[in-house]
């Protein structure tokens, strides 16, 4: 999962985006709605977390915009405004969850699962294939009934790459969707990853390469 925060306080925006990578979700931070509007046009998100009072264009028109791209991201506003009316024009904006300051972490990381699986409410609940099982919700991964014990980076890439239902994922987008915008797009992270996770599941090989493109999940017998 990659999220994108809007919260013009740095040091309340760097301590959520540190916890969310403790929980395997890749994070942005944009402190203003300029900013926002910028990287939502560059990057693909699966969340917004938008506090509603920030410089610029402020996280209501932030919501808007996003909202009239038509992309379906969801949206949780994060905001010291808690009186009734102030939550009932954010749902209205588009807001699909409302979180107010203080908050614990855990709990925006509870949210922030569950819009997740809102937003992806098709996809079977635990993933299977090729003797992989997947749980995303509890991070817990199983080859042939044996538990694998993973890295947070070495799940997510897993879970981009279950996610893609054999399709081939570049490195690219590896890059982008398990990692956050301060990677090295020149890094051999992904490539590194893929090798100590394969290693990992164990043989028969789960991930193939595919030369000069990419990566998907697949025996080397099929």
């Amino acid at each position: 999962m990659r999220v994108l925060i809007v919260e013009d306080e740095p040091e309340l925006a760097e301590a959520i985006r540190d916890g969310l990578r403790l929980e395997a979700i890749a994070a942005d931070i944009a402190g203003d709605g300029n900013t926002a509007l910028e990287l939502l046009s560059l990057h693909q998100y699966d969340i917004a977390v938008l506090d509603r009072d920030i410089p610029g264009p402020s996280g209501d028109d932030v919501a808007a915009s996003i909202v009239a791209s038509g992309s379906g991201m969801p949206i949780l506003m994060l905001t010291a405004a808690d009186r009734l009316d102030d939550k009932a024009s954010g749902f209205e904006l588009g807001a699909d969850d409302y979180l107010t300051k203080p908050f614990a972490l855990q709990e925006l990381v509870l949210r922030l699962r569950a819009l997740d699986r809102r937003r992806e409410h098709k996809r079977p609940p635990i993933w299977e294939v090729a003797g992989l099982k997947l749980d995303p919700f509890r991070r817990e991964v199983y080859r042939d009934g044996r538990y694998v014990a993973l890295t947070r980076k070495q799940f997510a890439v897993l879970e981009v790459l279950v996610a893609a239902g054999g399709g081939v994922i570049s490195a690219e987008e590896l890059l982008a969707r398990a990692w956050d915008q301060n990677a090295d797009p020149f890094t051999n992270a992904v490539r590194i990853t893929v090798s100590t996770l394969r290693k990992r599941l164990g043989e028969p090989w789960l991930i193939a390469t595919v030369p000069g493109v990419g990566y998907r999940i697949g025996t080397e017998d099929e």
